[in-house]
């Protein structure tokens, strides 16, 4: 078995923080994982192919990201290689390659396997890029007194943290959080990505972390997670539990969005509940990207907790489909983007995809289970021996 201790990169927290939770590998078999023989393996491929796009650009010696001991690019790039040789659409190909390739191993923490998975989506919207009486509600870019500070510049033992802020007076200070923003204190500075009629939408755009903006002069423009503003996210359906406005199983977005339109004068103090605040900038090409750079794949990406699981790996997802009475949820994906509220040696949020289908199951999935990630086996031989 392999201990794991994540390394301390959150950025919102200040330099004290109590000892993250511990993962533990144990490799099994590929006979070991629930439903392995019958996924469509190669839909996967095009996720894993562009994840190895950017590994085999990497020096060899680069390493993978998480605390794996000794894991590099060089582990992953053979394999990589291997697969831009596979045929498109051959399910069995693609399965023969990872079994190849690839070493399960199970992860879990504390004596137990299994954690939450939610699910998310690129949300599609109606904008403009000028303002005008009904699209009044502005989606930022990046602004230039925005600062991230990497602490390990300063002191090589906290390499890896960094956090955010703003210079004002010489002095470096929190950045504005989203009340503050909603209050006006970002407006004229001519940093307007697009504008949005409804804040709900704005928001959800940020919870999401990308969109497809449906823009009044015909044009279509799709817009991606640039920074943030350094604060905690906190979920309002959380807050609305703790209120005693919503019961716990009714926190779903349509019911959230039912009380802020039946309760307008308290939407505006409900939204700063969650201090953190997402700025955008344009995305050309593929898209929504996730945090390796990547394109995400709808049903094949996975944003992951990276204290644990290295981007672009291969993950077996053992889960159940959302909504009541549904089945099992068991396929390979590919860990290829982050999340603010995605915290945990099993934690996973799962793409569905674009648009009001997506969101069908994206709004509605909270699924316990557990995940295996797929180590090459050249890094997996050199754990399991030494």
């Amino acid at each position: 078995m392999l201990l794991l201790a994540a390394c301390e990169q959150e950025e919102t927290k200040p330099p004290q923080q109590p000892p993250p939770e511990q993962a533990v590998l144990s490799p099994v078999g590929f006979e070991d994982l629930p439903g392995w023989n019958t996924d469509r393996h190669a839909e996967v491929l095009p996720a894993l192919l562009r994840s190895c796009a950017r590994f085999l650009k990497q020096p060899p010696g680069k390493a993978l990201g998480a605390r794996i001991p000794g894991a590099s690019a060089a582990d992953i790039q053979p394999a990589c290689r291997a697969a831009q040789a596979l045929p498109a659409g051959h399910d069995l190909a693609a399965r023969s390659f990872f079994e190849q390739w690839f070493q399960p191993w199970a992860v879990s923490y504390n004596d137990e396997a299994e954690g939450l998975f939610t699910g998310y989506y690129e949300i599609e919207l109606q904008g403009a890029i000028t303002r005008d009486d009904s699209y009044n509600v502005p989606v930022y870019r990046k602004p230039p007194d925005h600062v991230t500070v990497n602490l390990g510049e300063f002191d090589p033992e906290l390499s890896g943290r960094s956090f955010v802020g703003r210079v004002d007076g010489g002095k470096l200070k929190p950045y504005f959080a989203r009340g503050e923003i909603q209050n006006g204190v970002l407006a004229g500075k001519g940093i307007e990505l697009v504008w949005l009629k409804d804040p709900l939408d704005a928001f959800m755009l940020h919870v999401q972390g990308s969109g497809r903006v449906s823009l009044v002069d015909g044009r279509t423009t799709r817009i991606g997670f640039a920074a943030h503003n350094g604060h905690p996210y906190k979920s309002i359906g959380r807050e609305l539990i703790d209120r005693g406005e919503l019961e716990a199983h009714a926190a779903s977005w349509p019911n959230i969005r039912a009380w802020i339109h039946a309760n307008p004068t308290k939407a505006a103090d409900l939204l700063a509940v969650n201090r953190r605040y997402i700025f955008f900038g344009e995305v050309v090409g593929e898209g929504p990207i996730g945090a390796q750079g990547v394109a995400l794949t709808p049903g094949r990406s996975m944003a992951v907790d990276t204290r644990y699981i290295p981007l672009g790996l291969p993950l077996w997802l053992d889960t159940t489909m959302p909504g009541a009475g549904a089945g099992p949820l068991q396929r390979l994906m590919l860990a290829q983007d982050t999340g603010s509220a995605i915290k945990g040696p099993v934690r996973g949020d799962f793409f569905w995809g674009t648009g009001d289908g997506a969101l069908e199951y994206a709004g509605r999935m909270k699924s316990q289970g557990r995940y295996y990630i797929l180590l090459p086996k050249l890094l997996a031989n050199r754990l399991a021996s030494g």
